[in-house]
């Protein structure tokens, strides 16, 4: 794999991590209860994964999404990195 290919790989991986972001954000209070509902945080995973269709790495990333990530302004953030990055493999 050359270092174009590593380079859309990643991006398509940051992508993918930041729409279930977004898509956590818009539905937070479900995956708080999801996540409140869990025994532990094996079930948490796979609660949030069931609830917003996501896999494993991603579900991860919605389990570690930092409070501060919530404000109106870092969701915007998120969300036009997400636009930005589906520009670019739309491109590539």
């Amino acid at each position: 794999m050359n270092h174009d290919e590593r380079q859309m790989m990643q991006m398509r991986e940051e992508l993918l991590i930041l729409e279930a972001l977004l898509q956590a954000m818009d539905r937070r209070g479900e995956v708080f209860q999801a996540i409140e509902d869990s025994e532990d945080v094996d079930e948490a995973i796979q609660r949030v994964g069931q609830l917003l269709g996501l896999g494993a790495l991603e579900s991860r990333a919605v389990l570690d999404l930092q409070a501060r990530r919530l404000t109106r302004d870092q969701r915007r953030k998120s969300a036009f990195r997400a636009d930005e990055l589906r520009a670019l493999l739309q491109d590539g």
